[in-house]
């Protein structure tokens, strides 16, 4: 079955950076665009980026310039890097392979808080 399991978040000061993870595995990875999404606390869930099956990527207006989606297809791997995070970028980020989250991990905690 579909399995993503997202990892690398956790308290970070405004400015500062982090690295996501999401291991894909039960399903085919490199021939499904993925995204990644999010959902703040008391919010709905915020589309994020997006990298197709050969690279193009998307992003939200609010994440434009300081984030990057990345794929590694031979490890099954999605990545998310945050650059210059803001405290508005609190939330739970989860890889999915669908835009509205129907397939998504668990999610990893991403807080920008100094």
């Amino acid at each position: 079955q579909v399995q993503l399991v997202e990892s690398g978040g956790g308290l970070v000061q405004p400015g500062g950076s982090l690295r996501l993870s999401c291991a894909a595995s039960g399903f085919a990875f490199s021939s499904y665009g993925m995204y990644w999404l999010r959902q703040a606390p008391g919010k709905g869930l915020e589309w994020v980026s997006f990298i197709n099956i050969i690279g193009i990527t998307t992003y939200a207006e609010s994440v434009k310039g300081r984030f990057a989606i990345s794929r590694d297809n031979a490890k099954n791997t999605l990545y998310l890097q945050m650059n210059s995070l803001k405290p508005e970028d609190t939330a739970l980020y989860y890889c999915a392979r669908d835009r509205t989250g129907v397939f998504r991990g668990q999610g990893t905690q991403v807080t920008v808080s100094s």
